[in-house]
């Protein structure tokens, strides 16, 4: 008989798209106009090379540094790529395109960082919204692939997000795990649940299903 379990289980790459030269300077947010650098291309193209037969689709946020990055991942595995707003950065609002410099001193932005787990942003998200529409997404993709391996580019906070949910973490604990540029984390997603599997990866030799 064919594993059930096995079958409805979906095993997601969450990819933080790779450097860009603004990347630690500037809150990018959904500014437009942010593209990869050399850099970043070449931490892309390593990832693509390290994850070779780990995924079956693509699916990435509309962001140019992200879409780029899922751009370079799928187009070296022949798999599909599909664009989904539900990967898509915080909306900053007015934050967006400000200097971490110029940020620092304003209130709301320390309270976002100082109690994510009850803070908004300008444009009124919170990261419980943030992690809903992600984790929303996972949920329709196990059931349009039963089975499958599927790479989400995304941004650091939506990971860190999706994270603390399958780890029934708080918020405000988002602080405590790093999400770097072109990193890799694994989530196992099931009727059962969901499972971390491996976090903040990086081309060096990523966790493969079947390892111990």
């Amino acid at each position: 008989m064919p594993d059930t379990h096995q079958a409805m289980t979906a095993m997601f790459r969450l990819v933080r798209h790779a450097a860009h030269d603004n990347l630690g300077r500037v809150l990018t947010g959904r500014s437009s106009g942010f593209e990869l650098s050399q850099e970043g291309r070449e931490q892309a193209r390593s990832l693509a090379r390290e994850l070779s037969g780990q995924f079956d689709l693509v699916c990435s946020s509309p962001q140019t540094r992200a879409r780029e990055t899922a751009e370079i991942l799928a187009g070296s595995a022949g798999v599909p790529l599909e664009i989904s707003e539900a990967l898509d950065e915080i909306d900053f609002g007015e934050w967006s395109g400000k200097t971490f410099t110029e940020l620092e001193t304003a209130a709301a932005w320390q309270r976002w960082n100082e109690a994510r787990h009850l803070a908004r942003t300008p444009a009124g998200e919170t990261i419980a919204d943030v992690a809903k529409r992600v984790l929303g997404l996972m949920e329709e993709l196990r059931q349009q692939h039963p089975g499958a391996a599927i790479a989400l580019v995304s941004h650091a906070d939506v990971i860190k997000a999706a994270v603390c949910r399958c780890l029934g973490l708080g918020f405000d604990r988002m602080h405590s795990f790093e999400v770097s540029p072109a990193s890799v984390t694994t989530i196992a997603l099931g009727d059962w649940g969901g499972a971390l599997l491996a976090l903040n990866e990086h081309a060096c030799g990523f966790w493969r299903e079947g390892d111990g």
